[in-house]
Order: structure tokens, then C-alpha cells, then sequence
């Protein structure tokens, strides 16, 4: 599958740089540009029919126009490109307008990286799954198609584990650097301060759901260690 291709549109410079950090370092993103007005940022999807870009990072509070003017324009203009809101406004006036212009996802500043790949991750599963041919088999389709955009993927957590600290660990594995680009529970255990045997019963969870891989690792005397990369 190719990259999701990303246009950043922020106004303060440093945040767009730092957006479009973060977009790169999620696995299956490209940053194909940065805009630091309405205009521009109008200008760039308008550029090869929009065709160009698969996503918005859109800021609401740009100098020369609303962000929700932005959506607006783009929907009056029969653009269907996909828009995620990064914004400090956090007004329920605004969510809903947002809403009703089919935003996708809606991230209010600040932010950590966590929450971010979360973002960016959950709307690469929707556009997976939007992507495929064909007809959909039944509602339960539709239903998880609606799940993986809301954050509701129907996965309950197993007793014992808790969200949070699932979150912690596959941020470890996101920015942790192993011998081999993976982590092993060890590694993963002195990264988030958890035991190494909780440490595994989360990796091992996350490959249940294919959020993750497991692999030996070779290299050292006796048994080869396990170590887990993000999928």
C-alpha cells in the first residue's frame, strides 16, 4: 500500500515543523507539504486537481481564514480529501460544524506524540479498510469501518490491563531503537518504569490484535530473546 500523503497547515512555524516531524515518524505517512495560510494551503490542494494529497493536517485558527471555512471551500469546490483537525479551539459550536463537514478526526492542542500516532493510526486503518473493493458483506462491516474512525475497535481489553499503560508501551515500541529496529520486554520494561512480566502480557497482546510483531532475536549466548516491533 503507498504512503497516506499529508499536507500540514499551521500557522506558527515552529508547530508545523513539528507536526510534520511527528507525521514522519508514523510508519506509513508522508509529508508531501507545509502551508502557513488559508490561502497556500487552498493553493496546494488545488494543485493537480488535489489529487496530490490524501490528508489535512488543518490548524482552525489561521491568519486569513477559519479553518471551518477551509472544509467549507474544499466541499463547495467536490473535494473529498480527508481533514484532521489540530487545534486549540475547543469550542462544541466549532466540534459540530466540524462534524457536519465531515472532519475526520479532531485533536485539540496540546498534544503528545502518543496521541498523535493514535490519530494518524486509527485514520490509516479506516482508509484501509474504505480503500478495498467491492461491496461490504453485511452492517457489522460498516459498524467497524465507523468503529476504527471513532476509536471504538471492539477490542475490550483482557483483565488486567488497562489503557494507559497500553498506550505507554506501544509508545516504547514506536520510539524505542533495539538492536534490530525492535524492543524486548525488558527493553520495553525499563522504558516504561512497568515489570518485564507485565511488560510482556501488553507486547503479547498487542500481537494478538496485529498491532504488533514478535521475532527472535539472535546474537547473544543461550536462548535467542523475543523482541516486538509496531506493525
Amino acid at each position: 500500500m503507498t504512503d497516506i500523503r499529508v499536507l500540514v497547515v499551521e500557522d506558527e512555524p515552529l508547530l508545523a515543523e513539528a507536526h510534520a516531524a511527528y507525521t514522519e515518524r508514523v510508519p506509513g505517512f508522508v509529508v508531501v507539504g507545509v502551508a502557513h495560510t488559508a490561502r497556500a494551503a487552498m493553493a496546494a490542494l488545488r494543485a493537480g486537481g488535489g489529487g496530490d494529497v490524501d490528508l489535512v493536517l488543518l490548524d482552525f485558527r489561521l491568519p486569513d481564514l477559519h479553518g471551518l471555512d477551509v472544509c467549507r471551500a474544499l466541499r463547495a469546490a467536490g473535494s473529498s480529501v480527508d481533514v484532521l483537525a489540530v487545534t486549540s479551539a475547543r469550542d462544541l459550536a466549532v466540534v459540530r460544524t466540524a462534524v457536519s463537514l465531515g472532519v475526520t478526526h479532531y485533536l485539540l492542542k496540546p498534544f503528545t506524540f502518543a496521541a498523535f500516532r493514535d490519530k494518524l493510526e486509527r485514520y490509516a486503518d479506516y482508509r484501509a479498510q474504505a480503500l478495498a473493493d467491492g461491496e461490504v458483506a453485511a452492517q457489522h462491516d460498516v459498524d467497524r469501518m465507523f468503529a476504527t474512525l471513532r476509536g471504538t475497535t471492539g477490542h475490550s481489553l483482557p483483565k488486567g490491563l488497562d489503557a494507559q499503560t497500553l498506550n505507554r508501551v506501544r509508545g516504547a515500541l514506536a520510539d524505542g531503537t533495539g538492536p534490530q529496529a525492535g524492543l524486548s520486554a525488558t527493553e520495553v520494561s525499563a522504558a516504561t518504569g512497568i515489570s518485564r512480566v507485565t511488560a510482556r502480557r501488553y507486547l503479547e497482546y498487542l500481537v494478538t490484535i496485529d498491532r504488533a510483531v514478535r521475532s527472535p532475536r539472535y546474537g547473544t549466548p543461550g536462548r535467542p530473546e523475543v523482541e516486538y516491533r509496531p506493525r
